[in-house]
């Protein structure tokens, strides 16, 4: 094989639970993930030559600043071969927006250096490059559409279901580092960052019931309430959102990307057309994949 072509699928985070503080300055967390059908695009191709070449459409990205040359260069040093290839991102997943773009990109180099470089390595063996590259890495190593992550949210459980939904995103025109949210949550000794009920079970239930309303009432988030505080923007957009009727509009991750759920594709398509030309931010259609 001379060369692949893969999709790096963004994911939800339908509940987020900071529990404690880790000493390797990770925290301990319990979160249900989702897979959604918006996805970045990488194209590797191997070369005869031991050179290592990234180009995408975010100059930013280009180079060694990024975790899909980290994935590379961690198995080329710990596997001590000298392979060289071609890599092509071409990015839809917005940077720093608590999809999960980067840890998918990631996730899909180590899956496609395995196959193009004909490694033989062992699922297990992905994982644990995945759990040494980053936290949200090890859930887009599992070809599932939903799963729970606890420890640093990278001891995945997966959660096979038929059910599919559809969810309206919103996309702000900024980016949130995630480190900046932990550091702040670190810092709050807020009742509401701390006393929040375990409902995992509740959630798990809606999903396999495909029951909306009872999803939309035990979602939760830890890092929303930090993350409004220091961009006041999110919270505007929010309000505006439950203004046009949504029960329930929930940050992803660190943010800035919320999300709601939709009836059908046809009410989230209207949605979508009443929030088009949005000066703060624009909005997508996504499901479940």
């Amino acid at each position: 094989m001379n060369s692949l072509l893969i999709k790096a699928y963004a994911k939800l985070n339908l509940y987020l639970k900071i529990l404690k503080k880790r000493k390797d300055n990770y925290h301990d967390l319990i979160t249900i993930f989702e897979r959604i059908n918006l996805y970045d695009e990488l194209i590797f191709k191997k070369r005869k030559d031991s050179n290592i070449t990234i180009k995408t459409n975010i100059n930013e990205l280009s180079g060694k600043r990024n975790l899909v040359y980290k994935a590379i260069n961690l198995l080329r040093k710990d596997l001590n071969i000298n392979y060289g290839l071609d890599v092509e991102i071409k990015k839809s997943i917005p940077l720093a927006s608590g999809l999960g773009g980067g840890s998918s990109d990631c996730a899909v180099t180590l899956l496609a250096l395995n196959r193009i470089w004909n490694l033989n390595l062992k699922f297990k063996d992905l994982l644990s490059y995945a759990k040494r590259l980053g936290a949200d890495v090890s859930f887009f190593l599992y070809n599932c559409p939903f799963a729970i992550g606890r420890n640093r949210g990278d001891n995945i459980k997966p959660f096979f279901i038929k059910s599919k939904f559809w969810h309206i995103l919103i996309l702000p025109k900024f980016r949130i580092p995630t480190s900046f949210i932990y550091k702040r949550l670190d810092k709050s000794n807020s009742p509401q960052l701390t006393n929040k009920k375990d409902n995992v079970k509740i959630i798990l239930q809606g999903l396999k019931q495909k029951n909306i309303t009872l999803l939309e009432e035990n979602l939760f988030n830890h890092l929303e309430p930090v993350s409004f505080n220091y961009y006041p923007l999110l919270k505007r957009i929010k309000d505006k959102l439950n203004k046009l009727g949504f029960k329930k509009i929930l940050l992803s991750g660190s943010g800035p990307a919320m999300f709601g759920f939709v009836s059908s594709r046809k009410e989230g398509e209207k949605l979508c057309e009443q929030l088009k030309n949005q000066r703060d931010f624009k909005v997508l259609l996504v499901r479940t994949i």
